[in-house]
């Protein structure tokens, strides 16, 4: 019996240990302004551009060790807007997953910096696209892949609860068709600012 209970009182203790461990996983729900770098670099002069935008953002993150991490990066497809010397040819949709290694300092009183680098595949669909200035219609490649950088913030406000702030520069372009023909590419490269919440479970 008594080396049941000891057993058992071992047992304990290290149960305790593991429950007091930090979770690898973090969930951030941001939201997050688009902000286009648009450099239509087709040479046909018709002003390409799309606009700026505010959307939801989520992300997973696990945590290899208290430092290292993975994040991933998502939303729902979104609805973006064409535009010719300013005016609107029409829309297309994106979804835009990232995926980032990141670094966290960790020894710093009230709050968590960290950087990170990784990849951003987006995916183009559903353009309805016009024709720009009598010129045959404008149409874009369907996918783009391009490096990501990121800089950003969590400080604590519970042990589980976190506010976010984040950036990130994202190296986005599409290759632009008119009429069939490539002339070239409309260059994005969003920067990517979020705000938000974190849970570490």
């Amino acid at each position: 019996m008594k080396k049941v209970l000891i057993a058992a009182a071992l047992g304990m203790l290290v149960a305790g240990q593991v429950a007091a461990q930090e979770s690898p996983w973090l969930v951030r729900a941001r939201a997050v302004n688009l902000n286009m770098a648009n450099n239509d670099a087709t040479g046909l002069g018709l002003g390409l551009s799309v606009n700026d935008k505010t959307i939801p953002e989520v992300d997973v993150s696990y945590f290899f060790n208290k430092n290292v991490a993975a994040e991933l990066i998502l939303t729902v497809p979104q609805q973006q807007h064409v535009y010719s010397n300013g005016s609107d040819l029409g829309t297309f949709k994106h979804l835009p997953p990232t995926l980032t290694a990141q670094y966290h300092f960790t020894d710093l009183n009230g709050y968590k910096p960290y950087v990170g680098a990784g990849l951003n595949f987006t995916q183009i669909s559903a353009e309805k696209i016009s024709a720009a200035g009598g010129t045959n219609n404008v149409t874009l490649s369907d996918k783009s892949v391009g490096a990501a950088l990121q800089v950003g913030v969590d400080v604590p406000l519970t042990k589980q609860v976190s506010f976010n702030f984040d950036v990130k520069k994202i190296y986005l372009k599409s290759k632009v068709y008119v009429g069939g023909v490539e002339h070239g590419d409309l260059k994005l490269d969003p920067v990517v600012v979020g705000v938000g919440v974190g849970y570490r479970f």
